[in-house]
């Protein structure tokens, strides 16, 4: 019997839990872990909503996006993350994986980018998986926690 491999596509707009509300410049955010024990998606693809504050926001501003992952269930993790929301200081360069950047060159405007590809980041998607969001605009995230999300929509196989 003759079929067909196609992409099957998981619940969209799945939050990732990251306070990035007044974050301020120079500053790590990391997410609570993805737990994919479960949906077994082969990959995840990530969408970013952030605002900029009122002041300071350089022309050449931005917020660079990175994955983390385990091997191990979720006891280790690079650097100083540790799979919850939570301010990360990163070593530098990062020992994270670069998945994305989100260019912010004004003030309180609102940046959206992705989808960004966290299989393409690890070759796979990992068992449990988070991002680390770097705020590089020059001045502090908006405060208004409302005004920024994060979220995901997991990739599946499926034989037709």
């Amino acid at each position: 019997m003759a079929g067909d491999i196609k992409q099957k596509f998981g619940t969209s707009n799945q939050a990732i839990t990251i306070t990035v509300a007044s974050l301020t410049n120079g500053s790590a955010r990391e997410s609570t872990a993805v737990d994919n024990s479960s949906n077994l998606y082969q990959d995840a693809l990530v969408f970013v909503k952030l605002k900029s504050g009122a002041s300071s926001t350089s022309a050449t501003g931005y917020c660079a996006v990175y994955a983390y992952a385990t091997a191990d269930g979720g006891t280790t993790y690079p650097d100083n993350v540790t799979g919850s929301d939570a301010a990360v200081t990163l070593v530098a360069p990062p020992n994270l994986k670069p998945i994305g950047v989100i260019n912010m060159v004004a003030n309180s405007t609102t940046y959206k980018a992705g989808p960004f590809s966290v299989a393409a980041a690890f070759g796979s998607l990992p068992e449990k998986w988070g991002i680390v969001i770097v705020n590089k605009t020059g001045g502090t995230l908006d405060s208004t926690g409302g005004n920024h999300s994060v979220f995901y929509q997991g990739i599946l196989q499926q034989y037709t």
